[in-house]
């Protein structure tokens, strides 16, 4: 099938790539001329596992881009996969999401054959049928549901793992108005079906849009309630990570998104949780629990803080920030733990030195009079303290590099490291 994807960013680009790889003709569109260039040099315009080889395998074959909007004339399936950023009060900014759509609307007032137009994005429910819909209509001079079709087909992927959360998903929703609508995406994803017998949901526009949002609000706030009870563990003397295997076990928790530590961040869950209680209170309804689940996880850097204050007066003293992405595998910082974690240290006069494999770049771009180091154990020599924030691999493999320190206390945010004698190592939430 011949589809278009409006968007090259994060989630536009891993699904180019992946639909290329499943036997499709992809066309990548987008505004940057630079990230155009690069998809079409089979270069991966981000980081992210396993993308840089996609998108080198297909590039000039059965992916391409452009800046170019008449393109999608050529194709039967448009994504929108366009940035929702954050307003200051939480709720989803869609000057460029519109942008987007006029420009998709315009370039199908030339084109005779049925197209389907799918909502990649995340934006919260009503949003395809009661804006996207109309600007469509209205740019394209063509009417919903005759000459062409809206769609909504919200994505799970992980930033780390996107590729392989892609290619096999543990559902995949349509949400439509029209049967041909349906069939359209059917076929779109017949290979991935065939390959995974993934379940499908068929659903409403407004429920595939709140599917997503319900999604990442109860994983979000899973991990604040683990947060919470690990934060209990901790002045019980407790080990929370033993209390959490043996809860898990049960079948209506499950052993995911039980470890205990420093918090999320990244592109989705506080950018989701925040339009969620953003459009509840639209809506008249007070979200308590889910704004509870924000407070603990804004709570959690400066409980590290605070354990690392009981050890050290950090005042004019070095600390080694290890782990600076929000999670391992990616270089994203957005609302990275890191972030609150560096400003704290910076408000007690603190020598902020920071490590993360990738994700250097782009934090430096945040606070650009820090001390970055080129390895861990660079960072760590001479510290008076570390706070591991990140859960990268390379860091369960430190032990004698803390021996470089000056005063060897390690806060560990992610259960990570190896305690043993010479440290005085003190966990989160154990």
């Amino acid at each position: 099938m011949n589809l278009s994807i409006v968007g090259s960013g994060y989630v536009g680009t891993t699904i180019a790539a992946c639909f290329a790889d499943l036997g499709h003709d992809v066309t990548a569109i987008d505004i940057d001329e630079t990230v155009v260039s690069k998809l079409n040099d089979g270069v991966a315009p981000i980081h992210e596992p396993g993308l840089a080889d996609l998108v080198k395998t297909h590039a000039g074959t059965s992916l391409r881009a452009t800046t170019d909007y008449s393109a999608v004339r050529e194709t039967d399936v448009t994504f929108l996969a366009l940035t929702t950023p954050s307003n200051p009060d939480g709720s989803i900014d869609l000057s460029i999401m519109k942008a987007g759509t006029r420009s998709l609307g315009d370039a199908l007032a030339d084109k005779d054959d049925y197209h389907l137009v799918v909502v990649k994005s995340t934006v919260t429910p009503g949003t395809t049928g009661d804006v996207i819909r109309p600007l469509l209509e209205e740019a394209s001079g063509k009417v919903a549901g005759e000459d062409f079709g809206v769609a909504m087909n919200p994505e799970f992927l992980r930033e780390g793992s996107a590729v392989t959360d892609f290619l096999n998903p543990d559902k995949l929703v349509f949400g439509a108005e029209a049967a041909r609508d349906y069939d359209l995406l059917e076929a779109l994803y017949q290979p991935l079906i065939d390959r995974t017998d993934a379940p499908v949901v068929k659903t409403g526009l407004r429920e595939a849009e709140m599917i997503k949002y319900a999604n990442n609000a109860f994983l979000a706030a899973k991990i604040s309630l683990i947060n919470e009870l690990g934060n209990i563990c901790k002045a019980y003397d407790v080990d929370a990570y033993e209390v959490a295997d043996a809860i898990g076990l049960d079948e209506r928790i499950g052993p995911h998104f039980l470890r205990s530590g420093v918090g999320w961040g990244g592109s989705c869950f506080p950018k989701d949780v925040a339009a969620l209680i953003a459009a509840a209170r639209d809506t008249g309804y007070e979200p308590q629990l889910l704004q509870a689940a924000v407070d603990v996880n804004d709570r959690q850097p400066g409980r590290m803080l605070s354990l690392l204050d009981d050890h050290v007066d950090v005042s004019g003293k070095r600390v080694a920030v290890l782990g600076l992405a929000f999670k391992p595998g990616t270089d994203d910082i957005r609302e990275s733990r890191a972030i609150p974690t560096i400003e704290g240290l910076l408000d007690r006069g603190a020598t902020v030195v920071a490590y993360d494999p990738v994700a250097t770049d782009n934090m430096r771009a945040r606070f650009p009079d820090i001390e970055y180091a080129s390895s861990a154990a660079a960072a760590l020599a001479g510290a008076h303290g570390a706070l591991v924030v990140t859960d990268w691999d390379e860091f369960a493999a430190l032990d004698l590099e803390f021996d470089a320190m000056e005063t060897p206390v390690v806060i560990d945010g992610r259960r990570i490291v190896s305690t043993r004698e010479g440290i005085t190592y003190e966990g989160l939430t154990w």
